[in-house]
């Protein structure tokens, strides 16, 4: 097994965008997996980035090659030429648990009894910490801090002798969301976890299978969408072409709805929903609960733009590029301090002073966290001219910390979590603000019960671990309880 470790990573704070997640690709069957598994973490960074990965193999040796830092960066030329073979996994990440340090990028690789293993991970287990303490008292020893070691070790202490069974059964320990890809001998296997939290996919290019964690990495590798792993299901990708197994008994569904207000990216289809339709939708109620005078429509780029649009379609007022986004300066909370951060929105927006001198403005926006880079984008817009800013946001206030594949900051530090809309406004310094209501927000997705809205209501789907439970509270959660 070769592997190039190579980058350095900034300490994270939060901006007024949740963090996302991680970002999952899996081939089996192409000559040039690993070029196919690039094209699709580059298609999947908006995801994750921390860190990249992926490897290759014949289903002999396995090839990884992981570094810090974008995909572009870690993969330099000549590196992709190292990894052959015909089934390959990638994996972009974000630390919601461990840190963010080398040994924690994925995909991870192991030597264990039954031969080699690699795995992807998006989610986060909640009883984590829990399973992580029982096997170190009973002498595991781990390499990271991540949750996806702990499932590793669950696979690897099986006494089945097949590798579905084996993580079959080191799944059934534990709780809350992931999606997985994994490298086995010759098999590639996609399991997502049985209430659905996070999106995994299948496609089909030629006689290759392809998984990933959302459609617009099928379409950069032509791939053709077949349709979504289902929760609680196993896939198999071998020389027999494509086996399914119900592994986990069905829970309620519970879809993460800020996939489609903001994570996804808008031209993929995610838990069967156009995510640029869904935006659309989100931004025209919008505009039909709280409307306001104004003369153009902005979006905060690029996440709100089908908001946005969605608000001036349906309120007849005229969109325009009143920012324009910098997309070579990284995410905002990567700064360490306040004014690094402040600095940092300023880098990567530049408001188009023509177009909003003299102006009444509505601003949509997709979400507010702390409240700082908004903060400071209505200074910018003020400076540029506008004389009325109208702050409008497509998702209900955020008062709750994500517990299930979302890093977000301690629920103190959320703004909605201690403010009222009023005290959010005059902090803001806008002239008016609104955010979408939760009856609006669930009117704007099919099958609005099997979403999960946690991070609005507090709402916990799935019981913590005593150790997750412990810090959830301390950062300011209620106790979970089970909801049907």
């Amino acid at each position: 097994m070769a592997v190039t470790e190579t980058g350095r990573v900034r300490d994270g704070a939060h901006g007024d965008h949740l963090r996302e997640e991680c970002g999952v690709f899996g081939i089996w069957g192409a000559p040039n997996a690993a070029r196919l598994a690039y094209a699709g973490l580059y298609s999947l960074q908006h995801r994750g980035q921390e860190s990249a990965g992926i490897v290759a193999t014949d289903g002999g040796e396995y090839r990884l090659h992981r570094g810090i830092g974008l995909v572009s960066d870690v993969f330099a030329a000549g590196s992709l030429d190292r990894l052959h073979g015909h089934i390959a996994i990638g994996h972009n990440r974000y630390s919601t648990t461990g840190g963010s340090h080398i040994q924690n990028a994925q995909p991870l690789v192991v030597n264990f009894r039954e031969g080699k293993l690699a795995i992807g991970h998006n989610g986060n287990l909640v009883n984590a910490l829990e399973l992580r303490r029982e096997m170190e008292e009973q002498g595991s020893i781990f390499q990271t801090t991540s949750d996806t070691e702990v499932i590793l070790h669950l696979i690897a202490r099986s006494k089945a002798t097949e590798i579905e069974r084996m993580v079959a059964e080191a799944l059934a320990r534990c709780q809350g969301a992931y999606s997985l890809v994994l490298l086995a001998g010759d098999k590639l296997i996609g399991v997502r976890d049985p209430r659905g939290f996070r999106p995994l996919c299948l496609g089909r290019r030629g006689e290759s299978h392809v998984l990933a964690s959302e459609t617009c990495a099928l379409d950069i590798v032509g791939a053709t969408f077949v349709r979504e792993i289902e929760p609680g299901e196993m896939v198999i990708l071998d020389k027999d072409g494509v086996r399914s197994i119900k592994i986990l008994a069905p829970e309620p569904m519970r879809a993460c709805v800020f996939e489609l207000i903001y994570f996804s990216r808008p031209d993929s289809v995610v838990f069967g929903l156009s995510v640029d339709s869904v935006r659309r939708k989100l931004g025209r109620r919008l505009a039909e609960e709280y409307p306001a005078e104004a003369d153009i429509v902005i979006a905060v780029p690029d996440s709100s733009n089908s908001a946005a649009l969605g608000f001036s379609e349906q309120s007849a007022i005229p969109f325009e590029l009143g920012l324009i986004r910098n997309h070579y300066v990284g995410r905002t909370f990567i700064a360490p301090e306040q004014i690094s951060r402040d600095f940092g929105v300023n880098l990567k927006f530049n408001p188009v002073r023509r177009i909003l001198d003299g102006k009444r403005v509505i601003v949509v926006d997709d979400s507010i966290v702390r409240g700082t880079t908004s903060r400071s984008l209505v200074a910018m817009l003020r400076d540029a001219g506008a004389v009325e800013i109208h702050f409008r946001v497509s998702s209900p206030p955020i008062g709750w910390s994500c517990y299930y594949g979302i890093d977000t900051p301690n629920r103190r530090e959320l703004i909605a979590s201690s403010h009222t809309v009023e005290q959010i406004r005059k902090y803001l310094n806008v002239d008016s603000l609104g955010y979408l209501s939760m009856e609006g927000l669930k009117a704007c997705v099919e099958r609005p019960e099997d979403h999960c809205y946690a991070c609005f209501s507090g709402e916990y789907s799935v019981r913590f671990g005593a150790e997750m439970d412990k810090l959830a509270f301390e950062r300011g959660a209620a106790r979970p309880v089970e909801h049907a």
